[in-house]
């Protein structure tokens, strides 16, 4: 019996073995990425899911109800004037980060005295937790213990201490100023990668050609940079979607529930009300709201025919 030689075998099977091999050592590569994705976020979905179909005390047992926790949501008008707040939020807070993000990463774009410092200084408070930064701020904005109030009053800027949190405006523009010393930093880093990533031959030939600032700006590195500017904004919006640190921690949804956010809401019925099921149909909702906002998001900003 004759053994089989690596010459006998066709150039062809060889290659189609080669190329198998590659595909079975590449997926042991992301088996454990793939095997962290499904025990954290593919798992809890399904059960979320599951739950959502399902009348789920916190005590005793649960019994199936079908599609009545979504019938259920059409009639509650308090997720949606939460859902409402939310939207406002968002938008408020996402064009507030950038407004503040897209010229600290213009002034930290290139090398200048001191850059890296600038750097270091204006992302250091997103190395702090959303918890942490809550908490900082619910101290600054007391009207009597805090820094802002206390100081204004002693400065002579008020006639008397001024409760930021009292009435809806001050306590929203407050979260507001939060949000935007805690995230734009993380922005900033995002943007100045793409502003990085555009080729300095492009702005030159413009200068050349005449450009000024604002059209360079507009011709040249507002299409280049679609992709960061996407993702930048895809984290802003779901970040903002999903907040709940600062309104609980500083607000506690008030004043008068004028502050209560869709998270703080699904919070509320899941672990107020120990409405489990109730509480997964409305997350399922949220997911569905945010992966079309995300899909809308990238659709508007994606690459033109044409653009290398």
């Amino acid at each position: 019996m004759t053994s089989i030689t690596t010459a006998a075998v066709p150039p062809r099977a060889r290659k189609l073995v080669g190329a198998g091999r590659r595909q079975w050592i590449g997926l042991l590569y992301v088996l454990p990425a793939v095997a962290l994705v499904t025990v954290f976020f593919v798992i809890p979905l399904g059960m979320t899911a599951w739950m959502s179909l399902h009348n789920w005390p916190l005590m005793g047992d649960h019994s199936y109800i079908g599609l009545d926790n979504y019938w259920a949501i059409l009639r509650d008008t308090r997720f949606w004037n939460a859902l409402k707040f939310t939207g406002y939020y968002t938008v408020v807070v996402t064009i507030a980060i950038f407004a503040v993000a897209f010229p600290l990463a213009i002034f930290i774009e290139r090398p200048r005295p001191f850059t890296n410092l600038y750097r270091t200084f204006f992302f250091m408070p997103a190395v702090v937790g959303f918890a942490s930064a809550s908490l900082l701020w619910s101290w600054l904005l007391n009207v009597d213990s805090g820094l802002f109030s206390p100081a204004a009053y002693d400065l002579g800027l008020i006639d008397r201490k001024f409760n930021l949190l009292a009435t809806f405006q001050p306590a929203f523009w407050s979260i507001i100023a939060m949000v935007v010393w805690k995230v734009a930093g993380f922005t900033m880093i995002i943007l100045m990668t793409g502003l990085q990533s555009i080729p300095q031959d492009l702005q030159e030939a413009a200068v050349i050609d005449g450009a000024g600032p604002f059209a360079r700006f507009r011709a040249i590195t507002l299409p280049l940079m679609r992709r960061t500017l996407a993702l930048a904004l895809i984290l802003s919006v779901a970040g903002s979607i999903l907040a709940f640190d600062q309104f609980y921690i500083i607000l506690r949804g008030g004043p008068r529930n004028q502050t209560l956010t869709a998270v703080y809401w699904i919070f509320n019925q899941s672990f107020v009300s120990f409405k489990l099921g109730y509480g997964a149909a409305l997350s399922m909702v949220l997911l569905v709201i945010l992966v079309a906002l995300s899909l809308i998001q990238l659709w508007l900003l994606r690459k033109p025919e044409g653009l290398d």
